[in-house]
């Protein structure tokens, strides 16, 4: 539902609409200190003297909450009001961050608060993950959906660009503690905006916390399309991690300029992202799922590049087009799924896909960590890039795939 005034309005675009107007600010808002924050986390336990154990423990508390509340945050998000879900894990999130950048900056930081702060962090985000998914299809007409997604992405990969050089050079001047305060900062910021947004809940009921999620996992699996590209995007993204994030960084340094070149590639992903946005704020296919599906099979380009020790003009041009194909994969799955997941379930629905993306962080590391014990670095990446094909493939063979298209009369 949307409030009253703007549920009649007629609009051209999304940015007339106040609420979505409100909405995007929140996100650029919360994303300028999103982008700084892995920087300055790392640092922040560097600084105290931990290691690679110490970081990885951070890490890990901060990923595992999410995983663990995932599912209780989709049946919030169809039971309760979504901008108030907003508003509240926001705030959750900056008081986190606040207390992190306080205890960092009076040097009072320890492997266990920081990890004590990630746990909340990750807290949070498993309540404001489902709600964002089903607030913005309350906000937006479903004619304007896929626009509404690709300008919210928009400032976002814009700031991927620039906040990842900003926080090294706010680290580097006076230290970790000032980024996590812009990001306590920005969270809070945007807690304020989204709770103006005075979003109806979208189901009330009586039912209990368990009817609603074993309702959830039935609405969930009935949908062939759903847990397919679920189950398909886990592996994907698995691969991912595993060949871009973990080991890109080595084969840059073995093969190529080291870090220079790892900065090179990073930034040509990172503006094939903001590149796809543009695609996908002209271009509305039809079939939106198969687009999604296929599109995410680009992720698949640099790991083999990379692999075959391909010049670094060709891997830069091939992390390009993965950022490029990432991107037109997320609009045009986030709008398939809005369009054809209703209100009262979409909280529940993004929940139950959100596990699978989440749990692939541990999986990906786990494969990398195995397969490294029989084959080399090269082995490893061809073997990423053949997963992320595999899965593309083997999706791209679900009949219901072809049956998820953008809605008739819809966005022409």
């Amino acid at each position: 539902m949307k409030t009253a005034p703007e549920s009649t309005t007629i609009v051209r675009t999304p940015l007339r609409l106040a609420a979505f107007r409100r909405f995007v600010l929140a996100n650029l808002i919360s994303a300028t200190g999103s982008a700084m924050a892995p920087l300055a986390l790392a640092y922040s336990v560097i600084e105290q003297g931990g290691g690679s154990g110490s970081l990885g423990l951070v890490l890990a508390t901060n990923t595992v909450p999410t995983i663990v509340f995932l599912l209780a945050g989709g049946v919030f998000a169809d039971r309760l009001s979504r901008s108030r879900i907003l508003f509240l894990g926001n705030l959750l999130a900056a008081a986190a961050q606040g207390a992190l950048a306080v205890t960092v900056a009076t040097g009072h930081a320890t492997t266990a608060s920081i990890a004590a702060c990630g746990f909340v962090s990750g807290t949070a985000a498993s309540f404001t993950v489902p709600a964002t998914q089903g607030a913005v299809a309350q906000i937006v007409p479903a004619e304007h959906l896929q626009q509404a997604n690709a300008l919210l992405r928009l400032p976002s990969n814009a700031v991927k660009v620039l906040g990842p050089v900003a926080g090294g050079l706010i680290v580097a001047a006076s230290g970790a503690a000032w980024a996590l305060a812009w990001d306590s900062f920005t969270f809070a910021a945007a807690a304020v905006l989204l709770l103006g947004l005075r979003l109806d809940a979208p189901l009330t009921r009586a039912a209990g916390v368990l009817v609603d999620l074993r309702a959830g996992w039935s609405g969930f699996w009935s949908r062939t399309w759903l847990w397919t590209y679920t189950a398909a995007g886990t592996v994907l993204v698995a691969a991912w991690l595993a060949g871009f994030q973990l080991l890109g960084p080595l084969v840059a340094a073995q093969r190529y300029a080291g870090a220079r070149d790892w900065g090179l590639i990073q930034a040509a992903f990172a503006s094939g992202l903001l590149a796809g946005t543009l695609v996908c704020l002209r271009w509305k296919p039809y079939r939106l799922l198969t687009v999604a599906v296929a599109a995410g099979g680009a992720l698949a380009l640099p790991l083999t590049a990379m692999a075959c020790g391909s010049p670094l003009l060709l891997v830069l041009s091939s992390a390009s087009l993965a950022g490029i194909g990432l991107d037109i994969a997320i609009v045009a799955w986030t709008t398939a799924f809005q369009q054809h997941v209703p209100q009262t379930e979409q909280g529940r629905m993004s929940a139950f896909n959100g596990i699978g993306e989440r749990l692939a962080i541990p999986l990906g590391y786990l494969i990398t960590a195995l397969a490294a014990r029989s084959w080399d670095t090269q082995g490893v990446l061809l073997a990423c890039g053949g997963l992320i094909a595999a899965a593309t493939l083997l999706n791209l063979c679900v009949p219901d795939v072809y049956r998820v298209n953008r809605l008739v009369g819809v966005e022409q």
